[in-house]
Formats: structure tokens, sequence, C-alpha cells
């Protein structure tokens, strides 16, 4: 069984709700990564996305493009993330870390070598934000050999069909794009996200995250009535920009706001805690 799979299937059991916050790698300097991962997981993160800086990120707001541009300021490259993530290996061995990015920088460094080198050096899976699932084959079968997790995004405008060609290609959890537009932008529409949420769980069983626009305690925790994972981006980079001439004080800032979000999220009765289907 995958890290991914361990994690959501012992929430489950649980009957919580997975919080993934989202870092950009190298952001604002390189040695601030790893021990900003490692406070996450203590203020109660169950799975960390890895942001794999990129030097055209469309599917990203300012604050997000932002961040790729002080990491990449560092020169850090998909090669220095891997390095980041088997560092963080040799104190945690449990938590699922996801690459997130875009996938010029996979296709550089070739599928199956970049599956191997993510694979040894701990990574559980990678979400490619413009691989669609019509291309997606050879990348697929790259990481499943590998035991590589696939994450596809589901969005607002995504049809049926559209659906099931992602579903039939997803692995580790579906990421539910929460909003037309890009990382940080907008407000929820919480009634047409639950509805689209729940005709997804119909068809698929695995874990549905949903990110894009959570900024907060409160939303986190009204995204968590219904989703099996709440994913927090921009917010938290936001947090991350406002100490980037301080970053000593960066893991301490980033955990306060995740433990305010795992607090909310957990004050939210699940369908184990009240006896209801989730």
């Amino acid at each position: 069984m995958s890290r991914l799979a361990a994690r959501f299937a012992q929430l489950k059991q649980q009957g919580r709700v997975a919080l993934i916050p989202y870092i950009t790698a190298g952001d604002p300097q390189p040695a601030v990564t790893v021990p900003l991962m490692h406070a996450l997981v203590v203020a109660g993160a169950d799975v960390l996305e890895l942001g794999v800086p990129f030097s055209d990120p469309m599917a990203d707001g300012p604050v997000i493009q932002q961040a790729a541009e002080r990491a990449l300021k560092h020169h850090v490259s998909l090669h220095h993330v891997l390095d980041m993530v088997r560092e963080f290996r040799k104190k945690d061995s449990s938590t699922p870390v996801v690459l997130m990015g875009y996938l010029n920088p996979i296709e550089v460094f070739g599928y199956p070598a970049f599956a191997k080198a993510a694979a040894a050096a701990g990574v559980d899976g990678a979400l490619t934000v413009d691989l669609p699932p019509e291309e997606a084959d050879d990348f697929v079968t790259a990481t499943r050999a590998h035991n590589l997790d696939t994450i596809f995004l589901l969005a607002p405008t995504s049809d049926a069909g559209r659906i099931q060609r992602i579903l039939g290609v997803a692995s580790g959890f579906v990421y539910y794009v929460s909003l037309r537009g890009v990382t940080g932008a907008g407000h929820l529409d919480l009634t047409e996200v639950r509805n689209k949420v729940s005709i997804i769980k119909k068809q698929t069983t695995l874990p549905v995250g949903v990110g894009f626009g959570i900024g907060s305690p409160e939303a986190a925790a009204q995204v968590a009535a219904f989703a099996d994972a709440v994913v927090v981006g921009s917010a938290l980079v936001q947090r991350v920009a406002a100490l980037a001439a301080t970053p000593d004080k960066i893991p301490a800032e980033a955990a306060a706001f995740i433990g305010s979000l795992r607090a909310a999220i957990d004050r939210v009765p699940t369908a184990k805690q009240s006896g209801g289907l989730r």
C-alpha cells in the first residue's frame, strides 16, 4: 500500500479529513524548505504538496508565481526538489509528499528517469497541472512502475465524460479545483462545490480533495464538511512571502496558520462521528 493510500485509510478509520498544505520548494530560500515541511507536519498536515518552481506557472495566481520567482533566483531545479524530499525523509518516513508542478521539467528529466529518481528520494505522487489525461499514458506507465501515484485536477467545467476519463488514470486522490480561475482567485461557491464533489464521489473510491480559494479556518471547515481533503496553498505561501526577509521565522508562522486550519477542520462532525454517510 502506498503512503498516500495508507494515510487516507488511516484518516477514514479515524473519521478525519486530510489537511494538505502547499508550499513552493526553495521559497524564499532553499534552506527553509525542509524545516518548513517538518513544521507543517507537526502542526497537523497529513500530506504535503511541494511545488516545483517553474518559469511559466499558468495555473497559478500572482502569489504562487512570485514564490516560484523567488525560488528560481536561487536556481532551484527539479533535481534540487528531489534532494529536499530525500533530506525530509531522514526524519519523516510516513508523511506522503506529492510534487505539484508543470510537465516541462519532467519531460526534460525523462519520464522513466524522473519516476525512478522521485521514488528513490521518497516522493509518493505527482500532480502535473498541464498534462491532460489523453496524453498521460507514457507518464502514468513510468510512474506506476515505481509505485508513484498520479494525481489529476478536476474543474467546475469538467463534464461527465471528462470526469470519467480522469478517474480512469488517477490514483492516490483526486484534486477538485473549487473555482474558475487561477490559485488564490475568487470566492468559493460552496453549494456548487459540494454538488460537484458529490457527483465525483459517486464515480470513484478515491478520496476527493478540494483546493484553490481556501484561505481561512472558516473556509477550511466548510469544505471539510463534504470533502476528504482540504488543500491550502496561496494563503500559506502569502505568509511565507511576508517573512522572506526573516526566513528563520517562517516555520513557526506557517505552523501556527496550519494549526488553526487543523483545529477548525477537526471541529467539523464527520460521517464516522455522526453515524451518517459522508
